[in-house]
């Protein structure tokens, strides 16, 4: 996880000379859409230089402060996954956000003057923006400022591999973009660099007809992969077992241990948005289909759910659940609430589930571990990286697959 550096500390703001990362502007081919709506292709320029953030945080008295400091932490890893180099961060406490800019006159001088010192072309803000607040942000700074929001949309952007996936962002990208059609060209948005790429825009090239119509058609074209998914489910033979979890709790490096599968695993946030589904062996001897989703974060964008909704779907389908936590984070139990919260949003809060336990191995005191698993006694601890406890993992799967099949809880 990046450090955060102190707040107006002109040496740490500059931030190291290390060989830069590329930008997010940097990666795919330019989509259909990204044509269609006249995204301004990324200049060598751009895709050579590691963009600078500034990250701001306004904690409001009914927001835990811990809870705040974590969701900070979690916004510089998010940065990070982005392709930016986070050179300051600035907090306020305030009553109520104002509505022209979200902080105070006297906050907004701080954050003009950090991004000075710091040499800073991005400002993120962990909580989420007006379109009104975004136009007043860039125009009284003079460089680009996007919320926690479009950072996300951002990083599925340029995550989605699948044809599928692409169309989920796509879409998810458009509806957040629908209702912020600039009104001037400093209002820009998706034009290159963090938070910039996807669907694209102008000031003058977008209309939201064209966007509703496209909108229109990438939810028909889910629809239509929902219902072949559907069709497939129906003749499938095997019981179905979906890991799900918060985002880099381990999920993928589970899938690899215990299918032998080749899935991408990265210590970064959203490694994986695809499905992954492999065959596995069971200890009594049976088979069963073990898929990996997309993991989920707190404060997910409601529109990204929605349109992620046929690959999540995986879960709602699922015979058995498989939630995977990081036990070894300081937030567990915080984490573990947005990973119950979510599942009950998607619909698939009556699946029934086994709480995993992951990174166990991380060094811990006897008293944290005891007190993990009084809260838990259900839970099976494992480590997925090195292999521990994947056999009593193995063995309550099949054990809770016979229950299931029992009960007559089945989507076989």
């Amino acid at each position: 996880m990046p450090d955060l550096p102190e707040k107006h500390d002109a040496k740490s703001l500059c931030g190291s000379n290390g060989r830069a990362r590329t930008s997010l502007a940097e990666g795919n081919a330019a989509t259909r859409t990204q044509k269609k709506y006249g995204m301004k292709k990324t200049t060598d320029t751009a895709a050579d230089s590691r963009e600078r953030a500034i990250l701001v945080q306004v904690i409001t008295p009914r927001q835990d402060p811990l809870e705040a400091e974590d969701s900070l932490q979690e916004l510089a890893r998010l940065a990070d996954t982005a392709g930016a180099e986070v050179v300051g961060s600035i907090t306020q406490r305030r009553q109520r956000p104002t509505a022209p800019f979200y902080v105070g006159a006297g906050k907004l001088a701080d954050i003009q003057l950090a991004c000075r010192e710091a040499g800073a072309n991005l400002v993120i803000f962990d909580n989420p923006l007006t379109p009104v607040q975004v136009n007043n942000l860039d125009m009284a700074l003079g460089i680009k400022v996007i919320d926690r929001v479009e950072l996300i949309l951002q990083i599925f952007a340029r995550r989605a591999r699948s044809a599928e996936a692409q169309i989920q962002v796509e879409l998810a990208q458009l509806e957040y973009l629908v209702s912020r059609i600039p009104v001037s060209v400093k209002q820009a948005r998706f034009r290159g660099g963090i938070g910039m790429k996807g669907p694209g825009e102008s000031p003058f090239q977008l209309r939201r007809d064209p966007m509703r119509r496209r909108i229109a058609d990438l939810r028909m074209k889910l629809d239509a992969i929902g219902k072949r998914r559907q069709m497939a489910r129906s003749k499938r033979r095997w019981p179905l077992i979906c890991l799900v979890g918060y985002t880099n709790a381990g999920k993928s490096t589970l899938l690899n241990a215990l299918a032998a599968a080749d899935a991408y695993v990265d210590d970064r946030l959203f490694a994986t948005l695809d499905t992954k589904t492999r065959m596995i062996r069971l200890p009594d001897g049976s088979d069963a289909l073990l898929a990996d989703t997309v993991g989920f974060i707190r404060n997910l964008p409601h529109g990204l759910v929605a349109s992620f909704r046929s690959t999540l779907d995986v879960a709602v389908a699922a015979d058995l659940l498989l939630v995977v936590a990081d036990s070894f984070h300081p937030r567990f139990e915080d984490q573990l609430r947005v990973v119950r919260s979510t599942l009950e949003e998607i619909g698939a809060a009556s699946v029934p589930s086994v709480l995993v336990l992951n990174k166990w191995d991380r060094g811990r005191t006897s008293q944290n571990a005891e007190a993990l698993k009084a809260a838990h006694p259900d839970a099976v601890p494992i480590s997925a990286l090195n292999g521990e406890g994947l056999d009593r993992l193995m063995e309550t799967v099949a054990e809770k697959l016979r229950h299931v099949v029992h009960s007559g809880y089945t989507h076989r």
